[in-house]
Order: structure tokens, then sequence, then C-alpha cells
């Protein structure tokens, strides 16, 4: 006899940090002033599993980014992917908890970002994926991030992660 399982798939935005290498696009602009070319955006995804964990991890997720053109031969543009940058999530009785492994951090020459960029783009891709699950929520969410891997000379990374607070809905208030 076979078991049946019963599992609710939701179609979700999740933002993700991309590389817009390979294109003629600058997106984000630094503290410094310049464009970067890399920027945060949403895609939709069907996902099943616990949220808003599920939802976290998600942001790491292999992305082909479709093209008209013959001449994009781009193959990954998830930041996290292309970095191999790894991204746990769980929800404690503090909140949620979100751990982002640089340990095997590594940049190829094609993707023209400094690893503390890619880790604030994936801040801003965390914020932005769980702020669009929180609307319709009824309690504020503690958030908790921590930059785990950050041994040798990725020790000054470690003071990205850090906690916010994603707000209830107004209709929840």
């Amino acid at each position: 006899m076979a078991l049946a399982r019963a599992s609710t798939i939701t179609t979700v935005p999740v933002f993700e940090p991309i590389s817009l290498h390979g294109t003629d696009a600058d997106e984000a602009i630094s503290e410094s002033g310049e464009a970067l070319q890399a920027a945060v955006m949403a895609r939709p995804m069907a996902l099943t599993g616990a949220f808003p964990e599920s939802l976290v991890q998600a942001i790491r997720s292999p992305h082909l980014l479709p093209s008209n053109s013959p001449l994009y031969k781009v193959q990954e543009v998830n930041l996290l992917v292309l970095c191999n940058v790894g991204i746990h999530a769980e929800m404690t009785h503090d909140g949620l908890m979100v751990r982002l492994d640089i340990s095997n951090m590594a940049i190829p020459a094609a993707v023209d970002l400094t690893s503390r960029q890619i880790l604030r783009l994936t801040m801003v891709a965390i914020r932005k994926t769980l702020e669009e699950y929180q609307k319709p929520q009824m309690a504020a969410m503690p958030v908790h991030v921590v930059i785990e891997g950050a041994d040798e000379g990725k020790t000054p990374l470690r003071d990205i992660g850090g906690n916010f607070v994603v707000k209830e809905s107004a209709a929840g208030r």
C-alpha cells in the first residue's frame, strides 16, 4: 500500500541577487556612487515546505535568465550560486535565523563585484522576500542574519549580518 502525501504548493515572488554580466545594463548604485552590474529582482516560484524558511532558502536557486538574443550565453545569474554562498533558514523561539555560509565563496572573473557588495545585495534580497511574505501576516517577524565561514581574510564580512524586524500587515494591527 502506497502512502499518500499532502503538500501545499504556493506561487510566491522570491527576490534574488543577480549578476548582470553579459548584458549592457548597470543597475544597483553602490555607496561610492558607482553603478554595479548586479540587481535584486523578483521571480515567481512555486514552492512547498515550511514558510518562511523555504522562501529564504529559495533565494539561492539556479537561475538561467531567458533571452531572445543568441549573443547572450550566460548560463547562471544568481550571485549566490555563481559565488558558492550557502543559505539556510530556520524558525527559532526568537524569530527567523538566517545563516549565510561564505566558507567556499569564490567570485568568478566575469562577476565584477566584491564579496561585500554580493553580501549586501543578498541582505536586500532576504529583506524584500520576507517583506512580500509578511504582507498578509498578523505579527511582526524578527530576523537575525549571521555570516558563517568568515575566516582568515573574510573576517570583516561578519559585520554585514545583523538583526531587523519585518513588520506585520496594516490589517493585522
